[in-house]
């Protein structure tokens, strides 16, 4: 299995779902050696072998974690790891290393992203062994509907066609994979992410002292909407901003929580000045740990407001934590959950009227917190295994040694 970022060090989603994933495989018996590009402990891992690539620290924390493809430029001299295809180059020579003695150990080649694909296919041609590419989110979902990086999207282009297999996160993904790169619709699978609630730390408790001034506007009456996420174009924030602006307008009693970072942060600081509602939002910085789930208890309302987002595993951790939801309809989750409000990114005056009518409604929030609870449970990794281990048995290379 290659991937870019494993929990503690994940700058996002896709190293939570690479987590999960690769547990519930090898509950169900499968035997996996886990390639990430730097060099860091995993403490909680002890299901897989996890291999260092590289002695870099974790990539998120210098800027080339794995939604850095816009930072993504051309190459430069061999053994240059200060740039994200300086450390795509050392991840490939890695995987050429390690398969020297192991060529006939492996029945399949699982690849997660474009940052790992190049890696996939050069392991493919050294053990003829298949190649799944896993999509958690492509160059036009990075892009937010934009053209994006041209380097990287030749790496998905190269990658998506030598496949022998690819896995999508929905539905969306999989529409985006056939229509922006060509790929035959047979040859895509959708399998959708999950939740492990047994995941959470059973010993947390709601401390209201890290969100105090939050708390205290909860106590008035307000409404308290979040967003955690990252501060980027894929996200939407702009048009989140708008509609709160117009929520605001039609009632008061409401508070907007940014919890992430990213390179939108001072424009929409900029942002909710010019709308005048800078006294209604708070940023909050990039959260872990307690912090983190401190902001979706602190929630009433959670809000995924991206252009395009392949999935959106935040949606069901928000959930997990007894808020209603709204979603945009180009979001993976939403094909997965029918007791939330749907809306499309641009249409901020829906989204207004969404958040009003919940925040002005006791019983619709309750009613909606209930039944997306009982919704989400339904989803498991270990269902995922089963999907996953059924594929790699439809795929595996004839003769490996098992």
């Amino acid at each position: 299995m290659l991937g870019w970022e494993l929990p503690p060090h994940n700058s996002g989603g896709l190293g939570v779902a690479c987590y999960h994933l690769a547990k519930a495989l090898s509950l169900q018996g499968t035997s996996i050696d886990f390639i990430v590009p730097y060099s860091a402990t995993h403490d909680s891992i002890d299901f897989m072998k996890v291999h260092n690539a590289t002695n870099l620290s974790p990539l998120h924390k210098n800027g080339m974690g794995a939604y850095e493809s816009s930072k993504l430029i051309a190459d430069k001299l061999d053994g240059d790891l200060s740039t994200i295809r300086g450390v795509q180059r050392r991840y490939v020579s890695f995987v050429e290393a390690h398969l020297d003695d192991k060529a006939n150990h492996y029945d399949a080649i699982h690849a997660h992203d474009w940052l790992t694909m190049e890696a996939g296919m050069r392991a493919k041609e050294l053990t003829d062994a298949p190649l799944i590419v896993h999509v958690h989110s492509t160059e036009f979902d990075r892009a937010g509907g934009n053209s994006g990086n041209p380097i990287a999207h030749e790496i998905e282009q190269q990658g998506l066609l030598m496949a022998d297999r690819i896995i999508a996160v929905s539905e969306v993904t999989k529409a985006i994979i056939i229509s922006k790169y060509d790929i035959p619709a047979d040859k895509i699978e959708v399998v959708y992410n999950a939740i492990d609630v047994n995941s959470f730390d059973e010993t947390y408790q709601y401390d209201g002292r890290t969100y105090a001034y939050l708390e205290s506007l909860r106590q008035e009456g307000y409404t308290v909407i979040s967003a955690i996420t990252r501060l980027t174009v894929q996200k939407g924030l702009s048009h989140l901003l708008r509609g709160f602006a117009k929520a605001v307008s039609k009632y008061d009693k409401l508070a907007l929580l940014l919890a992430g970072d990213g390179e939108q942060k001072n424009e929409l600081i900029e942002m909710a000045a010019k709308l005048g509602i800078s006294d209604k939002i708070f940023f909050a910085g990039f959260v872990r740990g307690k912090q983190w789930r401190d902001a979706y208890s602190v929630s009433d309302v959670f809000v995924m407001s991206s252009v395009s987002e392949p999935f959106g595993l935040t949606a069901l951790e928000a959930a997990h934590h007894g808020t209603a939801l709204i979603l945009t309809y180009t979001s993976g989750v939403a094909e997965v959950l029918d007791s939330v409000f749907k809306y499309d990114f641009w249409d901020e005056d829906r989204l207004a009227d969404q958040i009003v009518g919940i925040a002005t409604s006791p019983a619709l929030k309750k009613t909606m917190t209930e039944d997306v609870m009982n919704e989400y449970s339904k989803l498991s990794w270990d269902d995922v295994a089963v999907q996953l281990n059924d594929l790699y048995s439809r795929t595996r290379r004839k003769g490996a040694i098992v």
